[in-house]
């Protein structure tokens, strides 16, 4: 197997040089960072990132900690950050934090210092203050996408004011009876997400002096089939229907246009849904929603990572940007004058 010498003897350069060309630490010039690619291709020679770790402190992997994985927002942030990352030449390692005590503990006092990792980021996981200070004594860059956490620099999304801009699009179309499908029990765990969304429909509500009717409020898990039944139980009321449904994500938006279309409802004539993320079916199905970009989340959180492991400037919280996507599943409401 070709060694670094090897590489140095056919680009004509010297070890050192081929070091900083392969690692992309230091000044190279481009004739000879060429020359070294090209003799290191020639003679299939792979840099070793267990060497490399131990000559630069590094080990150019990141760890990422996620509640759940089979979603689509966590799959999309990961989607982001992974790419990128491997743009960078970093590999990812992946750890699940459920509400297991003794799994919870075992990555912060085992697995997260076996791996060795560069740094972390935690994707809308919760963490207490032991499990934060067990973060910071790595000693490692930190960031967290959904937040906040405590000292934690933090990318996240004002779940107020994306229900809030949802319920008043629904609202200037001339809505007053608006319902409501958010989260239940299992899925109000970390940063309240779906309280939050909640508060933000109830607010724009209130702005408008429109009675907040609980009757209208229902929830689910984030999923298709629960936000179907919710909705069907929801829409089968013959009377004090609602002409309108804000949907804490697009799922369960979906989930509540296939219960209307069950029922006989055409939407958006006789009922108008928003929903919240411009998942990758929401066009199909033209559902208006509100886009919070969950792929440049996690590319973001990378960015702001990578500066930090560099030493470029410690990174900040901020806050994503959000958009109405107006599409063809909201109307005004067939008794609006």
């Amino acid at each position: 197997m070709a060694g670094i010498k090897d590489v140095a003897q056919a680009a004509g350069v010297s070890v050192a040089t081929v070091s900083r060309a392969l690692s992309g630490r230091g000044s190279v010039s481009t004739t000879a960072q060429e020359a070294v690619q090209r003799a290191a291709a020639e003679l299939g020679y792979v840099v070793s990132s267990s060497a490399s770790g131990l000559a630069s402190g590094r080990t150019r992997n990141i760890g990422v900690l996620v509640p759940v994985i089979n979603h689509w927002f966590y799959a999309s942030v990961l989607e982001g950050i992974s790419s990128m990352l491997m743009d960078e030449g970093y590999d990812t390692t992946l750890y699940q934090l459920t509400k297991d005590r003794i799994q919870r503990e075992k990555v912060f006092s085992d697995f997260l210092l076996r791996q060795r990792v560069d740094a972390v980021i935690a994707v809308n996981v919760e963490l207490n203050s032991e499990e934060v200070q067990a973060l910071h004594a790595l000693d490692k860059p930190l960031v967290g996408v959904g937040g906040p956490l405590p000292g934690v620099p933090t990318l996240h999304v004002d779940d107020e004011g994306i229900s809030a801009l949802a319920t008043q699009h629904l609202i200037s179309l001339g809505h007053r009876r608006i319902g409501f499908i958010g989260g239940n029990e299992e899925t109000d765990v970390d940063f309240r997400v779906p309280s939050r969304r909640r508060t933000g429909y109830e607010q724009a509500l209130d702005q408008a002096g429109i009675e907040i009717d609980d009757k209208l409020c229902v929830g689910a898990d984030f999923t298709m089939p629960q936000a179907y039944a919710a909705a069907k139980q929801l829409l089968g009321a013959p009377i004090a229907r609602p002409t309108a449904l804000m949907a804490a994500s697009d799922e369960m938006a979906i989930g509540a246009i296939l219960a209307a279309r069950d029922l006989g409802l055409q939407v958006p004539r006789d009922l108008s849904v928003i929903g919240v993320d411009n998942h990758d079916l929401s066009e199909m199905f033209g559902l208006t929603t509100i886009e919070q970009r969950p792929h440049e989340q996690g590319e973001l959180a990378v960015a702001m990572l990578l500066r930090a492991i560099r030493g470029e400037e410690p990174a900040h919280a901020h806050t994503v940007d959000h958009r109405l996507v107006v599409r063809s599943s909201t109307t005004r409401p067939l008794d609006a004058s």
